[in-house]
C-alpha cells in the first residue's frame, strides 16, 4: 500500500472524512490516466499547447498525491509551454506515464476501486 504514491496531504486535506478521501481517489482513477493519455498524444504529435495544457491540468493532482515524478512533468509541461523544438522529453514522458499506471493499478486494489 502506498508504494508509489502517498495519502498523508489527501488524508490531511480531508481531515479525517474517509469518504472524501475515497472521492478524492475515485477523482484520480477518472480523471489522471486520461489527462496522461492526452498527454502522450500530445507530445507524440509535437502539439505543444495541448502538452502544455495536460500537463499544466495533471500537476496539482501529481504533487497531491506524490507521485514522486514532479519534476519530470514541469519538464514536459514547460517543453510544450516554450516550445522547445529541439528539446527530446520522451524520457520524462515515460517516466510520468509510468508513474500514473502504477498508481492506478495499485489505488485500485489498495481501495478495491
Amino acid at each position: 500500500m502506498e508504494e508509489h504514491y502517498k495519502l498523508h496531504r489527501v488524508r490531511e486535506l480531508a481531515d479525517g472524512d474517509e469518504d472524501f478521501v475515497i472521492a478524492l481517489l475515485q477523482a484520480f482513477l477518472e480523471e489522471v490516466p486520461e489527462d496522461a493519455k492526452q498527454l502522450q498524444i500530445a507530445v507524440d504529435c509535437k502539439d505543444y499547447l495541448a502538452a502544455y495544457k495536460a500537463a499544466h491540468k495533471m500537476k496539482p493532482t501529481i504533487d497531491l498525491f506524490e507521485l514522486g515524478v514532479f519534476d519530470d512533468l514541469i519538464e514536459v509541461q514547460d517543453w510544450g509551454k516554450f516550445e522547445l523544438k529541439g528539446k527530446d522529453v520522451s524520457q520524462q514522458l515515460g517516466i510520468v506515464l509510468r508513474a500514473v499506471e502504477n498508481t492506478t493499478a495499485e489505488i485500485k486494489v489498495d481501495f478495491n476501486l
